[in-house]
């Protein structure tokens, strides 16, 4: 059974919803292999949740490079930083915080070692999760300049909508995950 079977296990039934979008999202094959496991790897750790987190792990790792992964990991990891930095600047009412230069290293942006619309669309991923307005428009922006569809965009940000309620599900079930599902 694979890493994500059993993951779909442990989603209790009050959030049979959740189940059946994460075995859709699995199924889904509009993405790369590579460009679908960065987004749910990168998802996965925007959530913060380690049971989710080893499975797409593991699961990432049957069709990705490590570098790829790396690059999952590093767009979870700068998006993390950038997203509060930015939200803070976005939301705060003094428009003097706007012009400050961050003073943010974020070199793996530039190269992430992954092709760049591959990186871009984890960091939307996860920028989504994170709440961070002004990075989603900045990446969305990113995305369309480099021909990515809008369909394409929409199905990042909805892989990352599933991947935060798996997380919640599976730390709604408790701390017993075998009686989750009936």
């Amino acid at each position: 059974m694979s890493s994500i079977e059993q993951l779909s296990h442990r989603i209790p039934d009050f959030a049979k919803d959740v189940r059946l979008n994460l075995t859709s999202l699995v199924a889904d094959e509009t993405l790369s292999p590579q460009r679908k496991y960065g987004l749910l790897l990168a998802s996965a750790i925007a959530t913060r949740n380690a049971t989710l987190i080893a499975a797409m792990e593991s699961a990432a790792s049957a069709v990705m490079t490590s570098v790829a992964i790396s690059a999952a990991k590093a767009a979870a990891c700068v998006m993390a930083m950038n997203n509060v930095y930015y939200r803070f600047a976005h939301l705060v009412s003094s428009p003097e915080y706007k012009m400050i230069p961050p003073r943010l290293r974020m070199n793996v942006i530039a190269n992430p070692g992954v092709d760049k619309s591959d990186f871009e669309l984890w960091s939307l991923a996860v920028s989504a999760i994170n709440g961070c307005g002004a990075c989603i428009d900045a990446h969305e922006k990113t995305l369309r300049a480099a021909g990515v569809s809008s369909e394409a965009i929409q199905t990042a940000v909805r892989f990352a909508a599933i991947m935060q309620s798996v997380a919640i599900a599976i730390e709604a079930a408790g701390p017993n995950p075998s009686q989750a599902r009936g």
